[in-house]
């Protein structure tokens, strides 16, 4: 009992506490920011394969991501893209940006504890569990891709 009314005083106290936010106008930042993120990822793209004629197209989509992986990680080290993630939401956390800021993140945030126990043991402390999860999975679905050949 004595529980419950904590519990009530405490969602209480954070209901009050967190900030409203109205829909609408953030689905539609979240979904324009989100467009200007793949157009870019697209214009760097039409730019690699401009320049470098002969390369092949997949090497320039790794390429494209590298650059993007780069922008975000600077735009995070500047305090740009926490406005940005503020103003777009999802818009800017979903595509692979948004994973390059979490791992950017906490290593500026821990760098001042130093190299190894700071930036390097930090530095995957939000993304590591993704990191994780997807190469299990990936190892689970080539297993099950192998034994599914095998018949």
């Amino acid at each position: 009992m004595k529980n419950e009314k904590l519990n009530e005083a405490y969602n209480a106290y954070v209901e009050a506490r967190i900030p409203k936010t109205k829909p609408w106008p953030s689905l539609f930042n979240a979904f324009w920011v989100g467009g200007l993120v793949c157009l870019l990822g697209q214009g760097i793209n039409e730019l690699i394969l401009y320049l470098f004629p002969s390369m092949a197209e997949q090497t320039a989509w790794a390429w494209t991501l590298v650059a993007l992986i780069f922008i975000a990680s600077f735009l995070t080290a500047v305090g740009v893209f926490d406005k940005i993630g503020k103003f777009a939401g999802a818009g800017t956390i979903v595509p692979i940006t948004g994973f390059s800021n979490s791992i950017a993140s906490p290593a500026i945030e821990f760098k001042h504890e130093g190299i190894i126990y700071g930036t390097c043991v930090k530095m995957f402390s939000i993304a590591g569990p993704v990191i994780v999860s997807g190469v299990v999975s990936s190892v689970l679905v080539g297993v099950i891709y192998y034994i599914v050949g095998l018949f």
